[in-house]
């Protein structure tokens, strides 16, 4: 068994001489066992880049170890590139993978290729932890003021990386804030630029760093003015912003109360930027005549035609969609494309008779983007879909149905006035003021969009969510 102990965690160049002897010599990865002592205190630009090898060299070419021979082993740029992020991961076993990945390619050159290799699955799952870390980082390391003896300022930051990636992000903070004397600590190193000269420095702990500085009150006073209760979706926040990261960001005190309140907020915003329509219209004939004639918002005036419900004027079923597609826009009807033909296959098979529904839509216009002769969907923003809900509830009014059925996030804000988890909310009932109930499920363009795969399962549970509300419609006497 041979063993190789690394200078430090992160030292991809150091592994990488120590990989190609090793091949050279023909040792096998079962005989190899690599050992990391810690990373060591050295000037950070006085040695080569570990973690991003220049993707303008050729691929390397390493000695097979072939007494005489002239055989070259070629490693490519792609291994080489998710090597160097693997290589800062935390797994111990990380350069163990590499090597014997490393060995493999001698002998299935192709092998990186292959997705379904555990090994090259592990590997990508390595780099993408390290890329995701790297951007973090980037996003939430906050510098602090500290007025040193001398009088000068110097801004210190700390944060808990979760792998080795303090010195790959060493260039972009020297980039970033070149005018800066600014220091970087973590429990694994530490960075101190002093506008010249960047150098590393040992561990730190928690308290060596200051806690809060005077302009703290004022960034937090901008983040709670910026904060769109319109916008709010707490499962993407939480990706994008993960909770072991809050304790050290001044506005992360601010979220619980901005979140406990986005619903009031929202509801005031909205509020106070209604549109005075008038008189509610006296007939679904109206409405048609008032839509058409609509220019509240941005897609009312794009040129398109306003596309009115239709169905029975006292219909128990009231089925609401997003907005008008393409083929609906051209025939003025709702649901006359591909999605309302997989509706109403699907309403069928559930027991719900399409022609009893009044079907109509949360957003009357068309919104697209051109793209040559094509116009492609887009979505309605929820400032467009709270100035139609006049409309909607003018619909709901004249109809009086019992159930409303809202496909999609946009039919149920549509509805209700606010953003609702589609997930969450689907398949059972929800008290509306008038007395009626709304059922929520996906909107059927969104199953069209699903790759064959995972359409089934999805096409499923919507079949489910139409048989729920078939059953309580037969609940009703309807």
């Amino acid at each position: 068994m041979r063993v190789v102990t690394l200078a430090a965690a992160d030292d991809v160049a150091e592994w990488r001489a120590a990989a190609r002897g090793l091949l050279a010599a023909g040792v096998p990865p079962a005989e190899v066992l690599w050992r990391e002592p810690g990373a060591g205190v050295a000037d950070l630009f006085a040695q080569p880049p570990v973690a991003q090898p220049p993707v303008a060299q050729p691929p390397v070419t390493m000695p097979t170890g072939t007494t005489g021979g002239s055989a070259q082993i070629r490693v490519s740029r792609a291994f080489l590139e998710l090597a160097g992020r693997a290589a800062l991961h935390r797994d111990p076993q990380r350069f163990d993978l590499l090597y014997r990945l490393l060995w493999r390619l001698q002998r299935q050159p192709r092998l990186i290729d292959d997705a379904a290799d555990p090994d090259v699955r592990r590997l990508h799952d390595l780099a993408r932890a390290v890329r995701r870390d790297i951007h973090k980082m980037r996003a939430f390391v906050r510098f602090r003021e500290l007025i040193e003896p001398d009088g000068t300022a110097r801004y210190v930051a700390w944060f808990e990386p979760q792998h080795h990636i303090l010195r790959a992000n060493a260039r972009f903070f020297v980039d970033r804030f070149t005018a800066m004397r600014w220091s970087i600590l973590t429990p694994a190193g530490s960075l101190d630029w002093d506008g010249h000269t960047l150098r590393e420095g040992p561990p730190a702990s928690r308290a060596e760093a200051p806690a809060g500085d005077a302009a703290e009150d004022l960034w937090r006073t901008y983040y709670a003015s910026i904060f769109n209760p319109a916008r709010l979706k707490i499962g993407a926040m939480l990706k994008e912003m993960p909770r072991r990261y809050w304790k050290n960001l001044p506005e992360a005190a601010l979220i619980p109360a901005l979140v406990a309140g986005a619903q009031a907020r929202e509801a005031a915003m909205v509020q106070a930027g209604a549109i005075d329509f008038g008189e509610a219209p006296a007939s679904l004939a109206a409405v048609g005549s008032a839509i058409a004639a609509c220019r509240h918002c941005a897609i009312g005036g794009n040129g398109t035609r306003a596309v009115p419900g239709e169905g029975p004027p006292d219909a128990v079923l009231m089925i609401v969609g997003e907005q008008p597609g393409d083929s609906e826009e051209a025939q003025g009807r709702p649901f006359v494309g591909p999605a309302g033909q997989l509706l109403r296959g699907h309403l069928g098979a559930a027991g719900i008779a399409a022609g009893d529904c009044y079907v109509t839509n949360a957003v009357k216009h068309f919104k697209f983007t051109p793209r040559g002769k094509r116009r492609l969907h887009q979505s309605p923003t929820a400032s467009e879909i709270d100035t139609c809900r006049w409309w909607l509830d003018s619909e709901r009014a004249l109809v009086a149905p019992r159930l409303v059925l809202a496909l999609g996030a946009s039919a149920a804000r549509g509805v209700l006035g606010r953003t609702v988890s589609v997930q969450r909310e689907r398949g059972q009932p929800l008290a509306l003021d008038d007395g009626s109930e709304l059922w929520i499920t996906t909107h059927p363009s969104y199953l069209l969009r699903l790759p064959e795969e995972s359409r089934a399962a999805e096409e499923q549970r919507f079949a489910a969510d139409l048989r729920a509300v078939a059953q309580r419609l037969k609940g009703i006497g309807a």
